[in-house]
């Protein structure tokens, strides 16, 4: 006889979310390098992103689940502790260093595909540069892209022809790292540094490697403990590793003794999906309650957001990032940031940092449908603001003229 699946409610599908997610806890708690450290892991990484329309998305990220939060603890970690590393999830991101292991695989299968795209039309010029660049790296030490693309010029070596719009040493400089020969050990400014792997990541970390078997295991196990429920899609798409269809091997494998279907109820009336998820997850659903009573700004990389159709389902929050959408065609703005209070996403938030003004000023405001912004929200929004301006170094938060806007 088939077991029927477990339903599951959209208030708990949401809550353990928030719960694995980072966004549950009380964010006033003193972590240290060290409690910011276990935040990425439990995370399981960072999304970088070099837009800085308020501050960086990877400090925004950890910010909102952290009030001690210091932008110069991260750096430490990634280029001083060497306890996290640079690299390719579903984009770039920063990874806890015992991961890298794994990402071995990554950069095997990455240079096969690279090397697919390139068949043809790279060539025996393409090959060179990987060469020098590799070379220079090796006698030079860390090296960016402009100091590349510079050392060839002088040297007479001209463009000559662009791959992926970029200069080649560029190109070069990219695939070493997507393939793992090179490894970002700084950056300047924004800029990235590399240098040899050997160099950056430290020795007991190179020596071990996993098997294709062993990789597609522990990228779907490990997306899955961070999800709690997901298709085969979704688990395949957190860190971007591996097809859905390996992923939907890995979970239809372990059906009824590891993982068991679930129907998770959306929000706002939506119909259940049925996803997979482990054995114990009725367990942990009833050892997980509601969230702090917090308002939050969230990031628009915020893995929370992340998953669109995810995030619909669950919070009935219906969100695209518009940055590559042309100005006239945009509902709400260029960089707009969700508003997350307990469990329930509450509104948008268009602000930006003012630096030549020191201040960071607040455009607009529209809050969802049923959503009212009464003196309680308020000053839950005027703390998570004031929070984001200590972070900004700013001096002043400043309201415009006509920012509460109406739901659209």
């Amino acid at each position: 006889m088939t077991t029927p699946p477990l339903d599951i409610s959209a208030t708990e599908a949401r809550r353990l979310v928030l719960k694995l997610q980072g966004l549950a806890e009380s964010p006033r708690r003193r972590l240290g390098r060290q409690g910011l450290l276990a935040l990425i892991r439990m995370l399981g990484f960072v999304q970088v992103d070099s837009i800085q329309w308020v501050e960086r998305a990877h400090h925004m990220i950890l910010a909102s689940r952290w009030d001690g939060y210091r932008q110069k603890d991260l750096v430490r970690l990634v280029e001083h502790d060497r306890a996290l590393f640079e690299n390719w999830t579903h984009d770039a991101s920063i990874i806890p260093v015992e991961f890298f292991p794994v990402w071995r695989e990554r950069f095997r299968r990455e240079d096969a595909r690279l090397a697919h795209r390139w068949a043809g039309r790279r060539g025996n010029d393409f090959h060179t540069e990987l060469d020098r660049v590799l070379s220079y790296a090796r006698e030079n030490g860390p090296i960016t892209a402009r100091e590349m693309s510079a050392q060839a010029d002088t040297a007479g070596k001209k463009d000559g022809g662009k791959w992926w719009n970029w200069h080649p040493s560029k190109t070069a400089l990219e695939h070493h790292w997507r393939t793992g020969g090179l490894c970002i050990c700084h950056r300047q400014g924004f800029q990235k540094a590399y240098d040899l792997t050997e160099r950056v990541i430290p020795e007991d970390h190179r020596e071990q490697d996993y098997a294709s078997a062993a990789y597609i295991d522990w990228s779907c196990r490990e997306a899955l403990k961070r999800l709690g429920f997901g298709t085969a899609g979704e688990i395949a798409g957190y860190w971007g590793n591996i097809t859905a269809a390996e992923a939907k091997t890995w979970c239809d494998a372990r059906l009824g003794r590891e993982l068991i279907e679930v129907r998770v109820h959306g929000a706002g009336g939506a119909g259940p999906r049925k996803l997979y998820a482990f054995a114990d997850i009725e367990t942990r659903l009833g050892e997980t309650g509601p969230p702090a009573d917090r308002l939050r700004i969230l990031n628009p990389f915020d893995p929370v957001i992340r998953d669109r159709k995810r995030l619909k389902h669950l919070f009935d929050f219906d969100y695209r990032i518009e940055i590559f959408v042309p100005a006239p065609e945009r509902t709400y703005g260029y960089y707009i940031f969700p508003l997350l209070d307990g469990e329930k996403m509450v509104g948008r938030l268009d602000m930006k940092a003012e630096r030549a003004a020191d201040e960071l000023r607040v455009s607009a405001l529209w809050p969802e449908p049923g959503i009212d912004f009464g003196k309680g929200r308020m000053q839950r929004l005027e703390g998570a603001l004031e929070r984001v301006r200590k972070l900004t170094g700013l001096s002043a938060v400043r309201f415009q003229d006509g920012w509460l806007r109406t739901s659209v």
